[in-house]
């Protein structure tokens, strides 16, 4: 290491204070009671009859609300999770230097990796008729009058290699494996993270960039197949080769947010002295261009699907377009997630500031859980759908306890990778 860098306390750690800890579990409180006394409302309002639809003539239950809730913040925490390791993978990937003082950030998000398989997979077991069509064995029946070919042509992919229709082996072991290989790879990476810190050398730089090389690969297939699986098939008529494409981004954006953010609080805390205003310029940049991908992406599946006029699929834009519950929420989902960032952060000095970025990050944050509430509620509730309290309790309860898991991993070890072989050259870092 050289003089430059040497003046700093590379041996800093987060103190994860009773203030801050206070701080989240008072959202955490919050966001408990809001959810509790949305449940009750839904249990006190709920119980009429939906028409038409797939669901015609089945009671709606408050419980089919709470399910798709759960199911929302699942998916997409465990997609800001996974994204941090994804993000840490690309810079050893990429042989970046640009990164290496908030590597350890990046890496933290994943520590919310081992909880997110364990409210997963529970919630599928708990939850799985409410949420998911095809789970219904009936569908698979062919004397059945709800036969339904489309589903029984798909029925393999869940169920394989046992009966269509009783117990979705194939499915539940994906779900198993990708998260077994997520948290694999994330704990593999930061015991080498942190033996570097001891051992100093570059040999540990090259098994990360090889390891990661091997996360990525596994990444590229995970990521597309999770959507497809947790979310795509929410609505089984309905496909769109750009799917996992489209999760993906909603995901990086959300996760590249939640990493600037949490850099900015620390730098606000007096940490990551390492830290100027070009990293966090580089951090603007990358939520200003992937806010323009994920638009590129959300219009190019909505143009497609329009132009080709392909009945079965425009199926999925009409049902939310013309919806009185969804509808509104379509243009909130595009000027939350395009608009304001792309009008804030446009000029180089927004992109510098940490009170720009801070509003939009947290803008993001929200704005891309309106994403997913518009994948997964319409297929599961349709009109019973909606942002309540019950949304906003869950929503408040899963950020601070992911707040929680994430700022208590990275309390665990030093900031900043100290011995890392391109310190100098993050230093030096000017655009």
């Amino acid at each position: 290491m050289a003089h430059d860098a040497q003046h700093y306390n590379l041996d800093q750690k987060f103190d994860f204070n009773a203030g801050i800890k206070k701080s989240i579990m008072t959202v955490l409180i919050i966001g408990a009671a809001l959810l509790a006394i949305g449940i009750v409302m839904a249990m006190l309002g709920g119980g009429h009859h939906e028409e038409g639809g797939e669901a015609a003539g089945h009671a709606f239950h408050w419980y089919e609300r709470l399910y798709a809730n759960l199911w929302i913040n699942n998916v997409y925490f465990t997609g800001i999770a996974i994204i941090g390791v994804f993000f840490f993978a690309i810079q050893y990937a990429a042989q970046a230097g640009w990164s290496t003082p908030i590597l350890r950030v990046m890496l933290s998000l994943g520590s919310w990796l081992p909880y997110a398989a364990v409210l997963m997979i529970v919630t599928f077991f708990i939850a799985n008729h409410d949420i998911f069509h095809w789970t219904h064995s009936y569908l698979f029946d062919k004397n059945s009058p709800e036969y339904d070919s489309i589903i029984d042509g798909k029925g393999a992919f869940f169920y394989w290699p046992m009966e269509k229709g009783s117990f979705p082996v194939f499915y539940i072991l994906r779900m198993v494996l990708f998260f077994g290989f997520w948290v694999f790879f994330f704990n593999k990476l930061k015991s080498f993270s942190y033996a570097e810190d001891i051992q100093g050398g570059t040999g540990y730089w090259y098994k990360m960039r090889s390891w990661s090389a091997y996360f990525l690969i596994f990444f590229a297939v995970s990521s597309s197949v999770s959507a497809w699986d947790w979310v795509m098939s929410i609505d089984t008529h309905w496909f769109s080769t750009l799917f996992g494409w489209y999760v993906f981004s909603s995901w990086f954006v959300a996760g590249l947010s939640a990493i600037t953010l949490i850099t900015i609080f620390l730098k606000g805390k007096g940490y990551l002295e390492m830290v100027n205003e070009n990293h966090i310029h580089d951090l603007g940049k990358f939520v200003f261009g992937f806010s323009i991908f994920w638009t590129y992406l959300w219009f190019s599946q909505f143009l497609l699907i329009y132009y080709a006029n392909i009945p079965e699929e425009t199926v999925y834009f009409i049902e939310r377009l013309s919806s009185d519950v969804y509808g509104s929420f379509i243009f909130v989902n595009i000027g939350m997630n395009f608009f304001l960032p792309f009008l804030v952060l446009m000029t180089r000095d927004a992109k510098r500031h940490g009170v720009f970025l801070k509003l939009v990050c947290t803008l993001l944050l929200v704005g891309h859980w309106v994403d997913f509430f518009l994948m997964v509620q319409p297929g599961t509730l349709g009109h019973n759908g909606g942002i309540g309290l019950m949304e906003v309790g869950m929503f408040l309860v899963f950020g601070s306890a992911a707040a929680m898991v994430v700022l208590g991993g990275l309390a665990k070890g030093n900031l900043i990778p100290k011995n890392h072989p391109m310190l100098e050259e993050s230093y030096h870092h000017h655009i």
